[in-house]
């Protein structure tokens, strides 16, 4: 009897610890929504309330009518969507590579790509603006593509050769001896069972490409090219800080990364809790 109590407490404990840590974890994001529809008016004179006592969506009306927010979110889904794929499809043949065959230099080039993870990123900024700059790839979607896309193949390479390692070589072997090619055993074995891998490698690039912030500010100095992190600096001014549309627009920005993530959150958990334990 004492046992199942204790067994009992220990669950309450363990659930109940798990919902305040969701709480926290979710507080913001309640927040950046309870700041969006809350009239200018109300933001300061009601002070600090869990919602507020009147609701308006003008700030969204804003964000999309009169400023160029539109035009950053589409710039955002282009370079993160581009990023993401080509990362991955680079990534995927690199992590396969290293994880299945033995070559002079690869130990060279594995310590060349955790090299380049070892250097903060504002180190780099001007080389690579010099580097682009003579070849017309700054203040461009193109550029920002290739820098997010160096500087997240190599991550995702260990990534996906950890789920590659994974896989037993016995099965591609056994479908090569059948007649398959080492590229269709590749597409028709590995890829299927690396499924959860090259979903979590995905949902990494993608989030670390429409998040960031230093290159896109530093290598495009037209709104043309700009995304949305760099849009979001345009709600700060001198005196002041429109935080009603900076929250909306920012409500907005997480609209198509929730999309995202609902498409691959049946591979994603597996995906993330396979590749923890192995590499």
């Amino acid at each position: 009897m004492k046992h199942c109590l204790k067994v009992r407490l220990y669950w309450i404990l363990h659930y109940a610890l798990l919902a305040l840590f969701v709480v926290f974890a979710l507080f913001p994001l309640y927040w950046l929504v309870k700041v969006s529809i809350t009239p200018n008016d109300l933001l300061y004179s009601e002070g600090v309330r869990l919602w507020p006592s009147h609701t308006t969506f003008a700030h969204y009306v804003s964000v999309l009518r009169h400023t160029a927010f539109p035009l950053f979110f589409r710039n955002s889904v282009i370079v993160a969507g581009a990023t993401s794929v080509t990362s991955t499809l680079i990534a995927t043949a690199a992590g396969y590579c290293f994880s299945r065959f033995s070559f002079t230099g690869k130990f060279l080039i594995v310590g060349v790509l955790m090299v380049t993870q070892m250097f903060p990123l504002v180190m780099i900024v001007a080389p690579i603006f010099r580097l682009l700059s003579p070849l017309g790839l700054t203040n461009s979607l193109t550029g920002l593509v290739i820098v997010y896309t160096a500087f997240n193949v190599p991550f995702a390479t260990f990534l996906m050769q950890s789920f590659f390692d994974a896989v037993p070589r016995d099965l591609e072997e056994a479908a090569m001896i059948d007649g398959a090619s080492r590229f269709r055993a590749f597409r028709s074995i590995i890829v299927p069972l690396t499924l959860p891998g090259l979903a979590a490698t995905l949902g990494f690039v993608f989030t670390a490409a429409w998040s960031e912030l230093l290159f896109a500010l530093m290598l495009n100095s037209s709104s043309d090219a700009s995304t949305f992190p760099v849009g979001l600096l345009a709600f700060v001014s001198k005196f002041s800080v429109d935080f009603g549309q900076m929250m909306a627009a920012g409500v907005l920005a997480l609209l198509p990364v929730c999309a995202f993530f609902l498409l691959i959150q049946r591979h994603l958990v597996q995906g993330l809790t396979a590749g923890a334990v192995k590499g």
